[in-house]
């Protein structure tokens, strides 16, 4: 991943149970706010999402775009664009490390956004900043509202 932007949250859950809600695609309108819609349209061997169509209303930013999934172990999941109307490149990487035995996750979440109209680097960064924690604040309350067990 070229230049990106970079950050962390600890949840009060177990990894798999963190990369579950990440996942869980169907759900991202319900605590992503910016995802509109999502569908899966293509799974690997173990059911996981290939590539995804998500549907995003940003305020500024209105996109309709696919996304390939990459799936590393139980830990770590990384993306690219396939396709898109605003976007010229998106790779990121949700990475889960386990903390406390397990009970507590830290989420690392890396993205790179380039945008097909021109923009300052200092405004992308700022861009992907606001993007990343949004993600982490809404999958930290999403998680946690899920009774574990």
């Amino acid at each position: 991943m070229a230049e990106h932007t970079s950050s962390s949250i600890t949840i009060e859950a177990a990894p798999a149970d963190v990369m579950a809600v990440i996942a869980d695609f169907a759900r991202y309108p319900e605590w992503t706010g910016e995802v509109k819609e999502a569908a899966v349209l293509a799974t690997d061997a173990q059911g996981r999402a290939e590539q995804v169509r998500l549907v995003l209303d940003a305020g500024a930013i209105k996109d309709d775009h696919v996304l390939s999934y990459t799936w590393t172990g139980d830990h770590e999941v990384s993306w690219t664009l396939v396709k898109s109307q605003m976007l010229r490149s998106l790779d990121g990487t949700y990475a889960l490390t386990p903390l406390a035995g397990g009970e507590r996750t830290e989420v690392t979440y890396k993205l790179a956004v380039d945008v097909k109209i021109p923009l300052l680097g200092m405004i992308k960064r700022k861009a992907e900043k606001v993007i990343i924690d949004r993600a982490l604040a809404g999958l930290k309350k999403r998680v946690e509202s899920i009774p574990q067990g």
